[in-house]
């Protein structure tokens, strides 16, 4: 595929970062770790992959805004760009030496997600998508899975919403379990969501979690021809919190089976 200028930065930007999250990967047991709060820790690794990126995309386009997992936000001067990092979406899998983690970046135009890079650089999986072009991964096409029926998807969740709302979480995770084909919940949203959009699961959701981790994934699901939806049919908001992802076919009763009465 031929990359535009801007996807082209945002790809070699990640790609550059990941060489040294690679080489942390192969230490991780030496890795200094420090608790951030229930069930997510930071490690050093976290800071290090942030503050390269954010020192690259600066030189790269100055001037543009930035919100990243840990190092919070920062105002640029250009109102209308701003760059949404989650250093490294799926810490505890790191941690743990489980290879399913990634980098995820998107930027944000005119509160417009623009475009989108999710790699996971121990599998070497490079998804990217841009506003109104596609998505990719590896240079091949991603399209949505055509299941119609909800007994017959893979759904996938993560677990923001079980220290928000737990009596909701396991009502919707048991639900989930008895009308489907199966539920996954692998550690890390952007990765989810990337798969989703590669066909590989046919469903996500989840309540309680941040920009950072699904604002990449997002655009792949709608350039992949997926649809996103408020946890009860309303107008997805990337800023709430509450996310429900899948095909048009399945939306209906995807929803249906969300909603806690």
């Amino acid at each position: 595929m031929a990359r535009t200028a801007l996807l082209n930065v945002m790809v070699n930007t990640v790609r550059k970062v990941a060489r040294s999250l690679v080489r942390d990967f192969g230490e991780v047991e030496n890795l200094q770790i420090s608790r951030k709060g229930p069930k997510d820790f930071v490690t050093s690794a976290d800071l290090r992959v942030e503050a390269k990126l954010i020192e690259f995309l600066q030189e790269a386009r100055p001037g543009y805004g930035i919100i990243s997992e840990e190092a919070g936000e920062t105002i640029g001067t250009d109102k209308t760009h701003r760059w949404i990092i989650d250093p490294i979406d799926g810490t505890t899998n790191f941690m743990h030496a489980n290879p399913h983690f990634c980098i995820s970046l998107a930027l944000e135009r005119d509160g417009v997600i623009h475009a989108g890079v999710i790699y996971n650089p121990i599998t070497d999986e490079l998804f990217e998508a841009e506003l109104n072009r596609g998505a990719f991964l590896n240079d091949i096409k991603l399209h949505m899975s055509g299941r119609v029926n909800l007994a017959d998807t893979l759904i996938s969740t993560g677990q923001a919403e079980l220290f928000i709302d737990p009596n909701s979480y396991y009502r919707r995770l048991a639900k989930a379990h008895t009308r489907s084909h199966g539920v996954r919940i692998t550690g890390s949203a952007a990765l989810d969501l990337a798969n989703l959009a590669a066909g590989r699961s046919d469903c996500f959701w989840d309540n309680g979690i941040k920009i950072w981790d699904i604002a990449a994934g997002t655009l792949m699901i709608t350039e992949a021809g997926g649809v996103l939806s408020d946890l009860d049919g309303g107008e997805f908001d990337i800023n709430s919190g509450r996310i429900a992802a899948t095909n048009t076919n399945l939306m209906p009763t995807f929803i249906e089976m969300l909603k806690i009465s």
